[in-house]
């Protein structure tokens, strides 16, 4: 089982790096909030936020060391790639803890929390995709339809 939840790591983190690389500068820019809301950069940014605050809240015993974010704080792209590249492998490691038992995840297991990983990161490239699509920036259509593609390939 193991293999297979990091296999899906690796797919869901390729599909974010080539929706990533797909998006152009102009596009990282994108905005649909009214309020200040987070740029298509920052959500990038959010989703490695996310994973390094779950690896943190759980698995401190690993020591792994992630990159922060703070929403103020000026951010590059070349900052944010590094990072879900990062934090990527970094889950692969947090998940074989789980899976070992040196770590705990949330209660209902390790398979609710792999799908809690891939949720969150898949509202936040739906909302990536309609920003770029809205804002003008839309990401070519042979990538759109290559995002779905990388579940079938093998890491």
């Amino acid at each position: 089982m193991l293999q297979q939840q990091i296999e899906a790591l690796g797919a869901n983190n390729r599909i974010n790096l080539l929706l990533f690389d797909a998006t152009t500068d102009e596009g990282m820019a994108c905005t649909l909030s009214k309020r200040r809301g987070r740029n298509v950069l920052r959500q990038f940014a959010h989703i490695h936020d996310v994973r390094r605050m779950q690896i943190e809240k759980r698995g401190r015993k690993l020591g792994v060391q992630l990159e922060s974010f703070p929403a103020k704080e000026p951010v590059t792209r070349a900052q944010v790639r590094r990072a879900l590249v990062t934090s990527g492998k970094a889950l692969d490691t947090f998940f074989a803890a789980i899976d070992a038992g040196e770590v705990g995840c949330m209660p209902q297991g390790p398979i609710t929390y792999l799908a809690y990983f891939m949720a969150h990161e898949a509202h936040h490239r739906g909302s990536i995709l309609l920003t770029l699509k809205t804002s003008g920036h839309a990401v070519p259509r042979d990538i759109r339809f290559g995002l779905w593609g990388e579940w079938s390939r093998r890491s």
